[in-house]
């Protein structure tokens, strides 16, 4: 007889979640994600239209949409993303990209001058770093930054609630870089814009870049009190 799962406190769900980028082929059983994606539901949103559209996608499903994304990057063809991904950021945004990298890179021994090694970690993100489940975010393409919104918060919900679930996940803008290549896989319409989508499932311990951990900044540092 399986034990019970004990109930994580609200905090000890914010601060145990994190980015996992190495999966176990494990899948999460249905039951357990419709509770996940039940509890996502009740993201608020404005005027409560609840703007996002939702596709999960496993098994050979995601394998083959793996592969098509592998296989465009590899041929050097030209993302085509529904939001621009190009963006530079300055300043302490950028240092804090860089932090990131160092850390994720190092866990991993990727040199910064190794070309082929990141290469292969950015065709780990296609592949959903073996994940058994990704998650797609549609909104209509009538929408824009408002609702794009919506659609953060409603994919904290979600990714809290797979946390309080021992269910580990990883939010991911590569997988909107070939929008029309997941589009067609999943027979939806080009007005279907793709903002992101979030690789889940259970970590595997053993998958190195699992034990980086980013640093967040203070208080102090993003917030002023006014009265």
């Amino acid at each position: 007889m399986n034990k019970p799962m004990k109930m994580m406190t609200f905090d000890d769900v914010v601060r145990s979640r994190r980015s996992v980028r190495g999966f176990l082929p494990k899948e999460v059983p249905m039951e357990t994600m419709r509770e996940i994606f039940e509890l996502a539901q009740l993201a608020p949103s404005n005027c409560n239209i609840q703007p996002w559209i939702t596709h999960v996608v496993s098994g050979d499903s995601l394998k083959e949409l793996g592969n098509k994304l592998v296989d465009a990057a590899k041929a050097g063809r030209e993302p085509d993303p529904d939001w621009p991904a190009d963006k530079k950021f300055p300043g302490v945004y950028r240092e804090r990209q860089i932090d990131a990298a160092v850390r994720l890179y190092g866990h991993m021994g990727v040199e910064r001058h190794d070309a082929v090694g990141r290469e292969n970690a950015y065709l780990r993100n296609q592949m959903f770093f073996d994940a058994p489940h990704a998650v797609f975010i549609f909104m209509l393409g009538m929408f824009d930054a408002r609702e794009a919104v919506d659609l953060g918060i409603y994919a904290q919900n979600l990714m809290l609630s797979m946390t309080s679930r021992g269910v580990d996940s990883c939010a991911q803008g590569a997988l909107g870089l070939y929008a029309s290549i997941v589009r067609e896989h999943l027979g939806l319409p080009d007005d279907l814009q793709i903002l992101f989508g979030i690789s889940f499932g259970y970590e595997d311990p053993d998958v190195a870049a699992n034990r980086t951990r980013t640093e967040r900044a203070t208080v102090d540092e993003h917030i002023v009190f006014h009265r």
